[in-house]
């Protein structure tokens, strides 16, 4: 058996390729958009890609099948109660695939989404045991998908959940404890709540660590997986609908076109948003005016979706360098608007100052200061509600990033505005959507609740 594990560490994702080495047949499972890495995998290892599975209609990424299909002539497999625009070789529930001696064996899990599969591996035929089941977003290490809404149009919570819970016990926590367990996601994914860190796991190490899988009733499995969820990124129902459809291909080896600085602002007038992908110290030091930060070197595809509405028109500013990379991250969430890249940015700053200007950050020292002596301080906690409810400042109003670009009208532009996160990341994205959307004063606090309220240490 071929076995090839993929991580995504910036969207939190895991994909694989399978393959049988007397036959040289494979699929890949949850692929990425930008899919060159499988190709040249296949190609190293002699196998040739004849499957694309999807474990269901991924809201958190634009998944990589279309491309797949087209550089392979590989047929696209989802579960039987999945409807899209595009030819579907659907799997039955106990279907097995063969790719030779390597079995696949298909159990319908839905819950997450009403069409969700899990795979369970057999690297021989005549084995007593599976080897590994991929549970897809049904099972994690750790916790269980959350009842995905923004894919199941006409399902409750209560309906999704009650059907995850027969899922998970009646399909995945009855194969035996040593099979492996392969998710399609890892921590900080927003498809669940308490995902690890960990890359695999077992089902009898789930079945002794995991707070979902422990004996409990229906309808306390259903309060344990609905309440306390993440608010879920802006762009989720975008690339939900999205995989669903025919779409354009992307290219992940294209060229990204270098922007004069009048070309870039001709964008920005007719807008376009620019998104500066430098980390937050040097865009507080200078940036071009209604520039929007979400630093590369963060999860910048998920916050960038929360700042940006579909096919809106894009403009990068990067290190150099790193422009292509910021188009192709923008690309795995489906946001294919980008007209290009401004060139030399931090020359074109020098040489144009009137256009510069910095983003103010506190410290926590400094927040105190200004809670003190600022009259009608406007406090804005971005953190998720979970998070907002364990411990927040007096008088802070919570607006996670994702409720942001929407709920703009419920501040006040003309207050003095202070920004906070848990660490500093979210904060800076946040303030400079406020900045870039006519906010007066607004300033971020470096290192976030983490340095103003710090856990105290025994």
């Amino acid at each position: 058996m071929i076995f090839e594990q993929y991580e995504l560490a910036c969207l939190s994702l895991f994909s694989y390729l399978i393959g049988d080495e007397t036959t040289g047949r494979a699929v890949v499972v949850d692929p990425q958009r930008d899919v060159t890495q499988y190709l040249e995998d296949a190609d190293r290892l002699g196998v040739r890609i004849e499957r694309v599975v999807e474990t269901h209609f991924h809201a958190d990424f634009l998944s990589g099948h279309l491309e797949l299909a087209a550089a392979t002539g590989a047929v696209i497999s989802y579960g039987t109660e999945a409807v899209a625009d595009f030819p579907i070789t659907p799997l039955h529930h106990l279907e097995r695939i063969s790719l030779g001696d390597v079995q696949l064996e298909i159990r319908h899990t839905p819950g997450h989404t009403p069409e969700s599969i899990s795979i369970v591996i057999w690297e021989h035929a005549t084995d007593a045991e599976p080897w590994g089941v991929l549970t897809g977003d049904t099972l994690f290490i750790g916790d269980v998908g959350r009842p995905d809404l923004l894919t199941a149009v006409g399902w409750t919570a209560d309906d999704l959940a009650r059907r995850l819970y027969r899922s998970v016990h009646d399909q995945l926590m009855t194969l035996p404890d040593g099979t492996r367990v392969f998710p399609a996601h890892g921590a900080g994914s927003a498809c669940g709540r308490n995902l690890a860190a960990a890359a695999t796991s077992t089902i009898g190490e789930q079945r002794t660590t995991n707070y979902a899988v422990q004996p409990m009733t229906e309808a306390q499995f259903v309060e344990a997986v609905t309440q306390g969820q993440s608010v879920a990124p802006l762009y989720f129902a975008f690339a939900a609908d999205t995989n669903r459809r025919e779409r354009a291909l992307l290219d992940d080896d294209g060229t990204t076109e270098m922007l004069t600085l009048d070309e870039a602002l001709e964008h920005q007038t007719n807008g376009a948003v620019i998104i500066d992908g430098r980390p937050a110290e040097l865009f507080a030091s200078g940036h071009l005016h209604g520039a929007v930060n979400v630093g590369l070197d963060g999860r910048f595809a998920e916050y960038a979706g929360d700042v940006l509405r579909p096919g809106q028109h894009v403009v990068l500013v990067t290190e150099p360098g790193r422009e292509h990379e910021a188009r192709v991250r923008l690309a795995r969430i489906g946001f294919d608007n980008v007209v290009g890249a401004i060139a030399q940015h931090d020359a074109v700053l020098r040489e144009h100052p009137e256009l510069a200007e910095p983003a103010a950050r506190v410290t926590a020292t400094e927040l105190e200061e200004w809670r003190r002596d600022v009259d009608d301080l406007q406090l804005v906690d971005v953190r998720n509600p979970s998070e907002y409810e364990a411990g927040s400042l007096d008088g802070a109003v919570n607006l996670p990033v994702p409720n942001l670009l929407d709920r703009l009208d419920e501040l006040d532009p003309t207050r003095p505005t202070i920004v906070y996160c848990a660490g500093g990341y979210r904060s800076a994205v946040a303030a400079s959507l406020l900045r870039a959307s006519g906010f007066v004063t607004v300033a971020d606090v470096y290192g976030g609740y983490t340095a103003i309220c710090p856990t105290p240490t025994s």
